[in-house]
């Protein structure tokens, strides 16, 4: 019997970057593939040629044995293939229903049939644990919920070969062992599935294989009953890769973060945060952890300037910043690392370098008189782009035109560069390789260990465990309990997580 995909030496060049070199790979009925590599090596590249975004430079593709020229993702989706994107594929201003169904309407007397979509969003949502109002628009969800409706696009078609590529980046530790038993259910129905994920557990999780790249090259293949995540890792990156964060003891100073009894509304116009409190000092990392959509979102909003404060106030080196802009809140000495980096971390039409100097163009070494001041802009990237070890063919570069994890890098860079008193790091390694992680980890606690006071929030209970000195629950709008990082397992968080207590 034919494999359901066969891909024979494809190769795809970019200018200035050779994105795929003679790569072959075969997918068979029920079988998950996970599809392993730094950010950069060609992952994303590769699977937008099976789904017909990009045309190969040589090579072929063939599905059920078929030889086949996907020239576009409508040719691949008539063959049964579909795709969950790493960056959402959704219009901001229709519901999910109509995001879910767009292209594959059912009609009635000649009509979008509204009412039937919702029932069929509402009834795959269910059937899946991908839990989602199908009435509401998808500008007023949160990240982790518009990854869950791109789920859903693809099971709404009934594809035989998905490929995910990062589908867990945004989701809850809880979503992301719900999607891992839907793959597995998949590969029971006999679909094929192309896992693209940097996260190690998931891959020893779910893969039935594990091909790995690196540097656009395939340099190894192997399964997870014959490997483990270090040795994955040093597949990947081509070195031994410390998964577990190393530091020292934590040295808290002075309050650099006061917050009191804050009321903050969702964009639903709901209580987000009820009577919030919460205090960061300099030389410690105070670690966010919850269930996605318990505040986070509007915490870290209501701190950089971003959301309005109903009640209760924000003080910064025991100024108010309650009802402070977002730029006069960097003028405190704030930096932000936001969740969603496309929207909010990022110019992508703006060169690598002017990214760079988003926060700080007013600047007098990189403004004199209204006029940008374009060789330090430079020597500054420069120099960050080496530090912070961005891939890229020059600061010249579009940050659009970057991977995922090297767009995340240079958001970090730039927000770590001038040497901040408070950093509000939030999701700061979502979708970002083992190589990458281990190195951000070590800039937050070098930031930390400089004496900034950090704020960190993140779905990945792990990272705030490891990286943490203190961790805050967040369950509800309010911070629910507080423990020394070295008390605060797994099992313990995660009740409180969830709403319970800690017996």
């Amino acid at each position: 019997m034919a494999p359901l995909l066969e891909v024979k030496n494809v190769s795809k060049s970019f200018p200035g970057v050779l994105a795929n070199d003679n790569i072959s790979l075969t997918v068979n009925a029920g079988e998950v593939v996970a599809l392993l590599g730094e950010n950069g090596a060609g992952k994303s590249t590769l699977v937008k040629m099976i789904y017909g975004l990009y045309p190969p430079d040589s090579g072929e593709i063939f599905i059920n044995g078929n030889k086949v020229e996907l020239t576009s993702p409508k040719a691949a989706i008539d063959l049964g293939v579909g795709m969950v994107h790493q960056h959402f594929q959704l219009v901001p201003v229709f519901s999910v229903a109509q995001n879910v169904a767009l292209g594959a309407e059912k009609k009635r007397y000649g009509l979008y049939d509204s009412q039937q979509a919702e029932e069929d969003v509402a009834a795959l949502s269910q059937k899946y644990g991908l839990a989602v109002d199908p009435a509401v628009k998808i500008e007023d969800l949160p990240v982790g919920t518009q990854q869950r409706v791109e789920i859903l696009k693809v099971l709404y078609r009934d594809a035989k070969l998905l490929i995910l590529d990062e589908p867990t980046a945004v989701l809850t530790p809880q979503e992301t062992d719900e999607l891992l038993e839907v793959m597995r259910g998949f590969a029971k129905q006999g679909v094929g599935v192309i896992f693209i994920t940097h996260k190690l557990r998931e891959v020893l999780a779910v893969a039935d294989r594990v091909v790995v790249l690196r540097n656009g090259k395939q340099v190894g293949e192997t399964k997870p009953s014959e490997t483990d995540q270090a040795g994955l890792a040093k597949m990947m990156v081509g070195r031994s890769v410390v998964l577990d964060v190393k530091k020292e003891l934590a040295k808290p100073k002075e309050e650099v973060l006061r917050i009191e009894k804050i009321v903050v509304k969702d964009d639903r116009n709901l209580i987000g945060l009820n009577e919030l409190s919460l205090s960061v000092k300099a030389g410690e990392i105070v670690g966010i952890a919850g269930v996605e959509g318990n505040g986070q979102r509007e915490l870290v909003q209501a701190i950089t300037g971003l959301r309005k404060i109903e009640a209760g106030k924000v003080y910064i080196n025991n100024v108010d910043a309650t009802d402070s802009s977002p730029y006069q809140v960097h003028k405190m000495g704030v930096a932000h690392v936001p969740e969603d980096r496309e929207r909010d971390g990022l110019v992508a039409s703006y060169s690598i370098a002017d990214n760079l100097v988003l926060n700080r163009f007013t600047e007098a070494e990189f403004s004199k008189r209204g006029v940008r001041q374009v060789e330090p802009i430079k020597k500054l990237a420069r120099f960050l782009v080496e530090k912070f070890a961005v891939k890229t063919p020059s600061i010249e570069t579009n940050a659009g035109a970057l991977s995922g994890g090297n767009k995340q890098k240079l958001v970090i860079a730039r927000e770590l560069a001038w040497g901040p008193k408070l950093l509000v790091a939030a999701q700061p390694t979502r979708g970002v390789d083992v190589g990458s992680i281990e190195f951000i980890h070590n800039q937050i606690v070098q930031a930390r260990d400089n004496g900034a006071a950090v704020l960190l929030v993140s779905a990945e209970l792990d990272e705030v465990l490891g990286l943490a000195d203190r961790v805050a629950v967040i369950y509800a709008g309010k911070i629910v309990a507080e423990l020394d990082a070295a008390a605060a397992d797994r099992n313990k968080v995660g009740r409180l997580m969830a709403g319970g207590d800690t017996n």
